[in-house]
């Protein structure tokens, strides 16, 4: 078990860079604890898979260090470092049974017998595997065979840390909540240091003490799935997570108002030192933004409102900019005209996508 500290890291492929365009990962200084469950989550390209290689030995840094409890391993070979790693796809001895798969890292590393199948029997219980440890591997479902993968990757329990990368793409979708809650429970129990990469949210969040937004090759925030929905550091955060995501709107401030082409909505806190010249963004989430009558809140227009069974969700506009909205219980609009009640400690105010802080540290 290890924290990993990342000392000014990044990484590009073409061998001259020449600036951070030419980078898929861009510097990156982080310190992750050890027994930590983090996820690297972002859209397919953004270099979280990179960062991952990186910290396995796979991919050796254009520039920085990465160490493993203050030792530097950024020149040593995978296997120097002494982790596991679980990819998207299952690996595995096919003419191997269940058993000897699991068994196969603890025989290696020559643990005692009685302690391998004490070790093998635990993880075969917590990834419902008991009923096949004598089966050849190559008779099982692709479902069966990436759990296989993922008790490998678990039956050790000296490993500093377990990458996962994607590894429940294969998983039919039924069982995934169910190895996501596998997973967690033996990091609680493992204290483990494992990192999970996924462009997932839903995985992330469930999966994760702490997640690491990365985005366009830049982690754009870290912290904790509550962090991330109630306090988005970056525009690129409130997008991308929540379903439907953040509204995001082109606004105006002045002191302690913001205006949507005219429309004023009053904010928490005053913001006089925005950047001249800067893009300014008004950011709220829908649960946030609730559906009132005409005439009351701030003036929208309905274009729709979808009935999501627990929860219903309006698809307005906001002087022409398109948002969305929750819609109380028992509420009824008639025609396409409505208003839209802030609640004033979740607006946010955004300069060229960053965060601002107003006066009062809103």
């Amino acid at each position: 078990m290890a924290s990993i500290t990342l000392d000014h890291l990044a990484h590009a492929y073409r061998p001259d860079p020449r600036g951070p365009q030419d980078y898929q990962l861009k510097e990156i200084n982080h310190v992750w604890r050890q027994g930590g469950a983090y996820a690297l989550l972002g859209p397919s390209g953004c270099g979280k898979t990179t960062l991952l290689n990186i910290i396995s030995g796979l991919v050796t840094p254009t520039t920085g260090r990465i160490l493993f409890d203050g030792r530097d391993v950024t020149h040593l070979p995978t296997e120097a470092r002494n982790i596991a790693q679980v990819f998207q796809f299952p690996v595995v001895y096919d003419t191997m049974t269940v058993r000897e798969n699991l068994a196969f890292p603890l025989k290696n590393r020559h643990v005692p017998r009685a302690d391998i199948v004490r070790r093998v029997e635990e993880i075969a219980s917590r990834l419902d595997l008991s009923a096949v440890l004598d089966r050849k591997a190559q008779n099982l479902t692709a479902d069966a065979k990436q759990k296989i993968s993922l008790g490998r990757g678990l039956v050790r329990s000296d490993v500093a840390a377990i990458l996962f990368d994607e590894p429940l793409t294969v998983i039919d979708p039924h069982l995934k909540w169910q190895l996501r809650s596998s997973l967690k429970e033996l990091h609680r129990a493992l204290d483990l240091t494992m990192i999970y990469v996924t462009h997932d949210q839903t995985e992330a969040l469930t999966f994760a003490d702490t997640v690491v937004v990365m985005h366009d090759g830049s982690v754009v925030q870290t912290g904790s799935p509550e962090e991330l929905f109630l306090r988005p550091a970056h525009t690129f955060v409130g997008h991308f997570i929540g379903s439907p995501g953040m509204n995001v709107l082109p606004a105006e401030v002045r002191g302690r108002t913001a205006y949507i082409e005219g429309i004023a909505i009053a904010l928490p806190s005053a913001y006089p030192a925005l950047p001249p010249g800067a893009r300014i963004e008004l950011g709220v989430r829908p649960e946030f933004a609730e559906l009132t009558r005409a005439g009351t809140g701030v003036p929208v227009k309905v274009r729709r409102i979808d009935d999501l069974g627990r929860t219903r969700i309006a698809r307005i506009e906001i002087a022409g900019h398109a948002a969305a909205a929750t819609v109380p219980e028992g509420l009824s609009i008639e025609g396409d005209a409505a208003g839209l009640k802030l609640e004033p400690g979740q607006i946010h105010i955004y300069a060229d996508g960053a965060r601002v802080a107003g006066e009062g540290g809103a």
